[in-house]
């Protein structure tokens, strides 16, 4: 893969940051309301939405605002999201993906295969082509049997480059206020094809803080919700709040009123950074 890798989806330590507990409130059914709001560390006055993210902060923003055409489940499992099925031949050299029907970006253009293979062509090793409207197929130079597995973590953005620019995707929550390098704030799309599924707050909230104690204070006063540390020791004995680490030796720390899902990966103990999707409030 050009960009998007195994060792990128699974092992870096950005990407690794949140969500990688397991059994954490597994009694509290989620429901719907309320701001979810986290202190966040890697933000730049450069980031933006029409390239890659680099950073924590900006991770977590285009995870909340686009989605891929795969998803790994909170049990490790493949689901599709964009994608309502897929098929491999060659050995895993050829994909096709089926798109999800009726699905719109926030500005109420329909999603196409062209924009798949817009967002696709430069995050593969091989070719990506529209067969139809709703299909799509991949041509691999070399065969890859997990590419459906790996492309969950390949984000679907507008062919159009001014909506690019804006930050206009397909994901639960559209964007309501960006400014860069400082705060980002989602609201909730109402008729999203995951309803009643995932997307549980109204809004969500990030702010950049670049100093890892500042981060923690804000938590201890109650001023945002999570908030990500390096080290194991920050907040280690405070019982209000769960911890919840990493193999990068980096942690999520979350309040306890917050609820999150009972398992989160059996096979890699990370999430793609969908707190804003994942988590609601108790």
């Amino acid at each position: 893969m050009k960009r998007m890798d195994r060792r990128a989806l699974f092992a870096s330590g950005a990407a690794a940051a949140l969500l990688a507990a397991t059994g954490v409130q597994a009694q509290i059914a989620p429901r719907s309301g309320g701001r979810l709001r986290a202190a966040l560390s890697g933000a730049s006055r450069d980031d933006a939405w029409d390239r890659a993210p680099n950073g924590l902060f900006m991770m977590a923003a285009h995870h909340t605002v686009f989605e891929a055409l795969t998803e790994v489940a909170a049990d490790g499992s493949l689901r599709g999201a964009l994608a309502t099925g897929w098929q491999g031949s060659e050995g895993g050299r050829t994909w096709i993906f089926d798109l999800r029907a009726g699905v719109k970006f926030h500005d109420g253009t329909p999603m196409r295969a062209q924009d798949v293979v817009a967002s696709l062509t430069d995050q593969v090793d091989g070719s990506v082509a529209a067969e139809g409207a709703g299909r799509v197929v991949v041509q691999l130079d070399q065969a890859q049997a997990d590419l459906p597995y790996v492309l969950s973590g390949a984000l679907i953005r507008s062919a159009d480059a001014a909506a690019r620019a804006r930050g206009v995707g397909t994901g639960l929550y559209r964007v309501q206020k960006f400014d860069a390098g400082r705060q980002f704030i989602g609201a909730r799309v109402s008729d999203h094809y995951k309803n009643n599924r995932a997307g549980w707050f109204d809004t969500v909230e990030f702010v950049s803080i670049p100093a890892q104690e500042v981060r923690a204070e804000a938590l201890r006063a109650g001023l945002v919700d999570a908030a990500d540390v390096s080290g194991a020791d920050a907040l280690a004995d405070n019982r209000a709040f769960m911890h919840l680490p990493d193999a990068a030796r980096c942690q999520q720390i979350v309040h306890r009123d917050i609820g999150v899902p009972a398992e989160i990966g059996t096979r890699h103990a990370l999430d793609d950074l969908r707190m804003a999707e994942r988590w609601w409030r108790v």
